[in-house]
């Protein structure tokens, strides 16, 4: 048996296919972010018009506000693969990118712990902390390339330090597509911060690189920052992820992923259980904690608690760390204890459970139904809907993709609506603290589409001039008068 045909059977093959496995598994249902519409929308625009929106052009309350295109690239692809393969072309998307995180993720922990086994917790925790983040949107790529860039640091220590030049184009590819570039740099400049600094307390160890080593990742770090600012949007798209933290205070407010972490949340909980076996493997092993593992852990737990979606970003900065410090616990075989005909059988399994499992486009189809206001949107325009509609937020993106004739009141796009106001005022009507007919009377609401069972949907029929007009098993239309 040749080198080739030994890689493709052994057991560490295997556990590669079943994370793919399990990601097919973990994905095939989650067709039905309300984010990914709204990308759809502006990679459509960017690819028809050859021009980066600068203004909103979906909503008529923000007036055309500015706008920051800041994940442009990554619209363009979504809606490129849309065109492509359409909604089973998406899925792909989502699950081949996925997959590629959850398995590169392997890789490094391989490498970083010399034994594939043992690696699979790594792999296994991202999935974790990852289930978090699955969908189709631009922050999946995000993550992807914060894998790649763990890898390259790694394999510039361990192998070749010309793996480090593949950084500023890794950056200069990832500023288009997500602001997660941000945390890129705070990694980088963690492991080249960590080089010039040559310590030892107690189990916590830094050993100072070489001098040439040291001014190649400061020119490299250098050559980073240089890459993000070379973008078409600008300072802008550098200035976005700060703009998050401090002008969108209703949004992360307001949206779930952006809440805290908390540890009655199975993550958070995993978070904990993490934490504990670090320090425990720590105490019981005679094993050194460098400071850069040190450093990247907090910067996981730390932005994890402060934002569940960063969890995602906390399983993959903790998984090598954690893979190294458990090296030992299971023995890395050598080739002559595979056994390669049953690792081979566990393959077919695996390939034969993506083949049963692989989503049909009715699959598909049915997920968006359940998930949005499928015929709703098809009624208003067979009606001819007429005046400003008020929309529920998460289904914004999906009137904007499936209904572009009728500019919705809000979408997904917190960033815009918390600039303008639009996002307090509307949280403040649907949470009822305000009177119902001061928003509908300031906007000169015509029609209202929402869920079927929020209170509003009982609260509409009994305003004065409002009655409704449409309902099914998800949504709910009420017009004011004759909205026609």
């Amino acid at each position: 048996m040749n080198s080739l045909q030994q890689r493709l059977l052994s057991f560490p093959a295997f556990l590669v296919g079943s994370l793919v496995v399990l990601t097919l598994l973990t994905v095939r249902g989650r067709f039905h972010d309300p984010d990914t519409w709204w990308h759809l929308k502006v990679g459509q625009v960017i690819v028809e018009t050859r021009v980066l929106p600068r203004t909103d052009q979906f909503s008529y309350t923000t007036n055309n506000h500015p706008w920051v295109p800041h994940e442009w690239l990554s619209e363009v692809l979504l809606y490129l693969t849309y065109q492509a393969g359409g909604y089973r072309g998406l899925w792909v998307w989502m699950w081949v990118v996925a997959s590629l995180v959850f398995v590169l993720l392997y890789r490094l922990c391989t490498l970083y712990s010399g034994n594939a086994k043992i690696a699979f917790v790594g792999g296994m925790a991202g999935w974790f902390f990852g289930t978090m983040g699955l969908g189709v949107r631009p922050h999946l790529l995000g993550y992807l390339f914060l894998v790649v860039e763990l890898l390259l640091l790694h394999l510039g220590r361990t192998r070749n330090r010309a793996w480090y030049w593949g950084l500023p184009p890794l950056f200069a590819v990832w500023v288009n597509c997500h602001g997660s570039y941000t945390l890129g740099l705070v990694v980088m400049g963690i492991i080249t911060f960590c080089s010039f600094v040559d310590l030892r307390a107690g189990q916590l160890v830094s050993e100072r690189r070489e001098r040439s080593e040291r001014i190649r990742l400061a020119v490299i770090l250098a050559l980073s920052v240089a890459a993000v600012s070379a973008n078409p949007v600008g300072l802008q798209l550098l200035a976005y992820p700060l703009n998050v933290l401090t002008k969108q205070t209703e949004g992360l407010a307001s949206v779930t992923e952006w809440q805290p972490l908390a540890l009655t949340d199975a993550r958070g909980a995993g978070l904990f259980v993490t934490a504990l076996l670090v320090a425990i493997l720590l105490l019981v092993r005679p094993s050194l904690l460098r400071l850069e593992e040190l450093l990247l852990i907090l910067l996981g737990f730390g932005g994890a608690l402060r934002y569940m979606r960063l969890s995602f970003a906390a399983g993959i900065l903790i998984a090598p760390v954690l893979c190294r410090l458990l090296a030992e616990a299971w023995g890395s075989d050598g080739p002559e204890r595979e056994h390669p005909v049953l690792n081979g059988l566990l393959l077919l399994v695996a390939a034969a459970l993506v083949a049963g499992f692989f989503p049909t486009a009715r699959h598909l189809e049915q997920q968006v139904a359940a998930n949005n206001p499928v015929g709703a949107a098809e009624f208003i325009r067979r009606q001819e809907l007429q005046g400003p509609m008020l929309n529920q937020y998460h289904w914004g993106g999906y009137l904007i993709w499936a209904l572009p004739e009728k500019k919705v009141f809000i979408d997904g796009r917190a960033d815009i609506f918390d600039w303008t106001g639009v996002f307090r005022e509307y949280q403040a009507w649907m949470m009822l603290r305000e009177p119902p007919t001061k928003l509908l009377d300031k906007y000169g609401i015509r029609f209202c589409l929402l869920q079927r069972r929020i209170p509003l949907a009982f609260v509409l029929p009994y305003l004065p001039g409002w009655r409704q007009v449409y309902n099914d098993e998800v949504s709910v239309i009420f017009v004011r008068g004759q909205a026609r």
